[in-house]
């Protein structure tokens, strides 16, 4: 039986500067539904006054990919043994259980019922899901080339507790992944300098640090309009210290959620 869609053929005819990821669905009996990343976090919600959600790096590199999301309550523990059998993995369900002992070394691994494909010279980031800890458990990054593989990969945790029971809950993300141009990191040049080599770049440094201790000093004092504004907001709003926008800037990551396009293949 031979499937067509129009969708697999997409790759083909996206325009310029068009990019996708499709994600062949190869076990349906498998569920772990694929969702753009959200920006909160449990433990950002408990920070004092939630201040965690005034960095903005941390808010953008939550957003900074899709959650593979885990359907199954799974209670994880590991006796410190390299072998299969050190690890237990225990469902109070009665389904089959979706993580599995592979490796050994105390790694659990969930197989993914997908095989990505993305646009030409593109690699898959597939890592644990950005700021999001785990109590005795770790997980492992992994690059694949996607725009190539024709077999699917898996995501793996590394417990790093003995005897300490975790649990992965239904809706948890399992990973995220994000493309990325293969070799373009390897394009940089490095290049550490003296920072008064660079007249601007020191000018706007020294200028950054005044205004910094000065507001600091300022909340040191109660003065009432420090406190009212609580914290600086230049990065956040894309403003330089010498109160210019930035050329360019963003406060959000807007990704397009995974388009379920399976019931619109011809089988023949």
């Amino acid at each position: 039986m031979t499937v067509t869609s129009k969708h697999q053929t997409a790759h083909e005819g996206l325009g310029e500067g068009q990019r996708l990821i499709t994600a062949y669905c190869v076990n349906p009996a498998l569920p772990m539904p694929i969702i753009p990343a959200s920006q909160s976090r449990k433990w950002m919600d408990e920070t004092n006054g939630r201040f965690a959600y005034r960095c903005l790096p941390l808010l953008m590199a939550n957003q900074s990919g899709w959650f593979l999301i885990n359907s199954q309550k799974l209670c994880i523990s590991w006796s410190g043994g390299t072998s299969t059998d050190d690890l237990r993995i225990e469902a109070p369900d009665e389904r089959p259980k979706l993580a599995s002992s592979h490796f050994g070394h105390g790694i659990v691994t969930w197989d993914v019922p997908y095989l990505f494909r993305t646009s030409p010279g593109y690699d898959l980031l597939v890592r644990g899901p950005s700021n999001w800890p785990k109590d005795g458990i770790c997980p492992l990054d992994g690059v694949v080339e996607t725009d190539w593989l024709g077999s699917t990969f898996s995501i793996n945790w590394k417990m790093t507790r003995i005897d300490h029971e975790v649990i992965f809950e239904p809706g948890e993300p399992l990973a995220m992944i994000a493309p990325q141009p293969r070799s373009e990191l390897e394009d940089f040049r490095c290049e550490i300098h003296d920072i008064e080599s660079d007249h601007a770049v020191l000018a706007d440094y020294r200028r950054w640090e005044e205004q910094r201790n000065e507001f600091i000093r300022r909340l040191k004092q109660k003065d009432p309009e420090a406190q009212k504004q609580g914290w600086e907001k230049h990065y956040f709003r894309g403003v330089k210290v010498s109160g210019e926008p930035a050329e360019e800037h963003r406060t959000r990551v807007n990704l397009k959620p995974f388009e379920d396009r399976r019931k619109q293949a011809k089988y023949r």
